[in-house]
């Protein structure tokens, strides 16, 4: 990334957040900052997360270094996840995103609520109903 005053944000650095950032990967990452998981665990504390989903997401997180799969040899043999050094970095960022969302929510729900009146109104023109 430039290191200027301009914020740009390449195709590599979009690509990279999008697949951290996204729903499933923060709470995979959320729970794996607790403790490492078994896939069932994982599917236990994010129930609203289908296998497919899960299976896809954990696969992206651990192509890019921030989780790492382990083989348990168990009987049936298990895999357990645990969050990387890298992984760990990735708390202070995210926090601070969180705090940010937290802090503006009332702000941006206010714009929301103009914006979505706005396009009533011009709905409401635009078919001849006022």
């Amino acid at each position: 990334m430039d290191t200027s005053d301009e914020l740009r944000i390449d195709a590599p650095h979009r690509e990279l957040l999008d697949q951290i950032l996204d729903k499933w990967s923060l709470s995979v990452l959320n729970e794996l900052c607790e403790r490492p998981c078994r896939f069932n665990e994982l599917r236990r504390a994010i129930p609203q997360v289908t296998q497919k989903s899960l299976t896809s997401t954990l696969r992206r997180l651990e192509r890019n270094g921030v989780i790492a799969r382990e083989v348990v040899s168990t009987r049936p043999v298990a895999v357990r996840y645990r969050i990387t050094p890298l992984g760990k970095t990735l708390r202070h960022p995210i926090d601070v995103l969180l705090a940010w969302a937290t802090q503006n929510m009332p702000a941006v729900e206010r714009a929301r609520e103009v914006f979505d009146g706005q396009e009533e109104k011009k709905a409401g023109v635009s078919s001849g109903v006022l």
